[in-house]
């Protein structure tokens, strides 16, 4: 829980650095797309749902791709920005590295070692919602705001 926590201030000191209106909201643990769309009904959240998925590299190494829920992955597309085949890293290997638990991955606080991919058309996005961690929180904020969030992060960042 004390990661969690980490990544929950790192965001919320992060919207503030960079001068972002952001909504927080608190509900049940998201943890399951079901979950994810009765909570969103309940609450009437109308924005764009985020997805993060959280990649092993071929040789070592781990990545984020964050894109829209409903997108698929595309390891082609992966592969040609990070230079190695990918998969979808296991749950047990996830939490351990990041201290996320699946369904809840936070695509801001990662450790800078961890390469992060963003499908450049969540930028256009009015809005966009995502776990801060927690998987009781979501956060949202404009698409446009984006790019001013992922320059004061400490990782590396591909757009696709």
């Amino acid at each position: 829980m004390k990661r969690l926590e980490e990544i929950y201030q790192f965001n919320l000191e992060l919207f503030e650095q960079c001068n972002i209106k952001y909504k927080q909201w608190q509900h049940e643990p998201i943890l399951d797309f079901e979950t994810d769309e009765r909570v969103s009904k309940q609450l009437g959240l109308t924005g764009t749902m985020s997805k993060s998925l959280f990649l092993k590299l071929k040789g070592g190494g781990f990545a984020l791709f964050l894109t829209e829920k409903d997108k698929r992955l595309d390891k082609h597309a992966i592969k040609a920005v990070l230079g190695k085949r990918v998969s979808i890293c296991s749950p047990e290997e996830m939490t351990a590295e990041i201290g996320c638990v699946p369904g809840a991955v936070c695509p801001l606080g990662l450790p800078e070692h961890i390469q992060i991919v963003v499908d450049q058309t969540m930028i256009e996005k009015e809005e966009i919602l995502y776990t801060p961690g927690y998987p009781e929180k979501t956060f949202a904020f404009s698409g446009s705001d984006l790019p001013k969030l992922l320059e004061r992060v400490e990782n590396t960042i591909h757009l696709i």
